[in-house]
C-alpha cells in the first residue's frame, strides 16, 4: 500500500488531469491512493497528518517530503518502495509540512533542490513512485 497524504484538492485542472493517469497507472502495479487534509497553516495541517497516520506502531514506513530532506534518485526510490509494504508520503501545502507530521516521519527526501509549487510537487511524486514501480517490475518506462 503507497499512500500520498497532501494538503488541499489540485485546483489546477491540468495537473490534477496528469496526477489522475500516474495513480491509475500506479494502481496497475500497487495499491495506491491519495488523502487529501484540508489547506490551512502548517501546524494545523501537520497535526491532520498525524491523526490520519494513526498509530505509530506498526511497519508503515512514514516519508516526509521537505526541501531539506535526503537526496535521492530514482532507482534508491525504487528499492525504498520495494523493501515497504506500506509507505505513506507526507507533502505539505504552500507553506511547507508541519512540525508534527516532520517528526512523525521515519525519514525525510526531497524531490528537487529547486523549490517547487506543492501541487507541481505532488505530480512530480506520483511519476516518481511510477517509475520506481516500473524499474522494480523491469517495465521499459524508465531508461536513466
Amino acid at each position: 500500500m503507497i499512500r500520498i497524504m497532501t494538503v488541499g484538492k489540485l485546483k489546477n485542472r491540468h495537473l490534477a488531469a496528469l496526477a489522475a493517469e500516474y495513480l491509475k497507472r500506479c494502481g496497475g502495479m500497487a495499491s495506491c491512493q491519495v488523502v487529501e487534509v484540508k489547506d490551512a497553516d502548517p501546524p494545523r495541517e501537520g497535526r491532520a497528518m498525524v491523526r490520519n497516520l494513526g498509530s505509530a506502531g506498526g511497519n508503515e514506513l512514514v516519508v516526509a517530503m521537505d526541501e531539506t530532506g535526503d537526496r535521492i534518485d530514482s532507482r534508491r526510490l525504487a528499492d525504498l518502495l520495494g523493501a515497504h509494504g506500506r509507505i505513506t508520503f507526507l507533502v505539505g501545502g504552500a507553506d511547507g509540512l508541519g512540525d508534527a507530521a516532520r517528526q512523525r516521519a521515519h525519514r525525510s527526501l526531497r524531490l528537487s533542490d529547486l523549490t517547487l509549487p506543492h501541487e507541481l510537487a505532488r505530480v512530480l511524486l506520483l511519476e516518481q513512485i511510477y517509475r520506481g514501480l516500473c524499474i522494480n517490475r523491469n517495465r521499459p518506462y524508465h531508461r536513466g
